[in-house]
């Protein structure tokens, strides 16, 4: 008669399980490196868009870089030349700066580079870590660079994400760009693991389609007050101060001229925002037009235009309000191009 079969020994069965568990862990970190389209924010295939535009140098005569209000309000396909918007959503002068160097190092470079940042972009980090550093717009070589500014500058506002995981800054750099599953997993769960698929892949696709321009809000006006209006007075983080120097440096060095165009706010934030901020910001600009001869100023330093233009409560331009602002931004640039014109390019609107 046959004994009872023995039973695992414990070592054995906690061996299983490991490899089970280790197993397991290596397929969703397969899926994380290679399915990020299916899981990640909505803005994620956006930013992917103009990393590949960046990386087939298909940049055209001119290069918009800024934040999110460049990123809805400059339509390329409204201009006269041919334009791509790198513009980011929560891009400060970092996402500008790392998006022009690998634009510069591009076989053809484009002609001008238009600079679009409003004021609180310079002051307030916004959305480094969750987005510029998750969807992989930089990377470890960039983040070496921010770490020995901060250190130059005395500045590490950037260094810790708005939930610290106690991690040094280019380890958790180096984490993100090998795709760490657990720096995902909050996005694996909202995302569904793959519900998201569909949607980003035809976003993808028209953010191409559009070089680089997608909206935010689409209502028929906002009489919200956005962040100026909260701001009591302009102080850059001088580790952003930095980088939009070396931005311009950078332009001055390979004899590429820049101007910095502010995009409108709505009428209920210039109400709010207070002199002092305004006259701030524009001195700041100022003195960067006087150190750069190629860079120029165009316009007022925070523009104001009716609230019926607006299609949320962050001064994102609603598709009628961006229309109208590249079509108009279109003749400015065009005389810019042949350097015979100082057009305002984003000139007042009223009612």
């Amino acid at each position: 008669m046959r004994g009872a079969p023995h039973p695992l020994p414990v070592s054995r069965y906690l061996a299983v399980l490991a490899a089970i568990v280790a197993m397991g862990f290596a397929l969703v970190w397969v899926w994380v490196a290679a399915m990020p389209l299916a899981f990640l924010d909505p803005e994620y295939p956006v930013w992917r868009a103009k990393l590949a535009m960046l990386r087939h140098c298909d940049l055209g005569d001119v290069l918009v870089v800024g934040d999110s209000r460049a990123a809805v309000d400059v339509v390329p396909a409204l201009l006269p030349v041919r334009t791509t918007n790198l513009a980011v959503g929560g891009g400060m002068p970092i996402e500008a700066y790392v998006a022009l160097s690998r634009a510069l190092a591009c076989p053809t470079p484009p002609r001008r580079v238009v600079i679009s940042l409003d004021a609180a972009h310079f002051v307030v980090p916004d959305l480094f870590w969750e987005r510029t550093v998750k969807f992989g717009f930089v990377g470890p070589a960039d983040l070496a660079l921010l770490r020995r500014l901060e250190r130059e500058t005395g500045d590490a506002t950037l260094a810790d994400p708005k939930r610290p995981d106690g991690l040094p800054t280019l380890l958790r750099g180096w984490l993100y760009a090998w795709r760490f599953p657990p720096l995902y997993f909050s996005s694996l769960a909202t995302g569904g693991w793959c519900l998201r698929w569909w949607r980003n892949q035809a976003a993808y696709a028209a953010a191409l389609a559009a070089r680089g321009q997608y909206y935010f809000g689409r209502g028929d006006g906002s009489s919200t007050v956005a962040v100026e209006g909260h701001m009591a007075a302009f102080a850059p983080l001088p580790v952003l101060d930095r980088y939009f120097d070396r931005m311009l440096a950078l332009l001055a060095a390979r004899g590429i001229p820049a101007d910095f165009v502010a995009m409108p706010m709505n009428q209920a934030t210039g109400h709010a925002v207070l002199p002092a901020v305004r006259a701030g910001f524009a001195a700041y600009l100022a003195r960067y037009e006087a150190r750069y001869p190629g860079f120029h100023v165009v316009g007022p330093a925070m523009p104001t235009w009716p609230d019926r233009y607006f299609g949320d409560e962050f001064s994102h331009l609603n598709p009628a309000g961006a229309k109208l602002l590249s079509m108009r931004f279109g003749q400015c640039l065009r005389g810019r191009l042949t350097e015979v014109s100082e057009t305002d390019c984003v000139p007042t609107v009223t009612e």
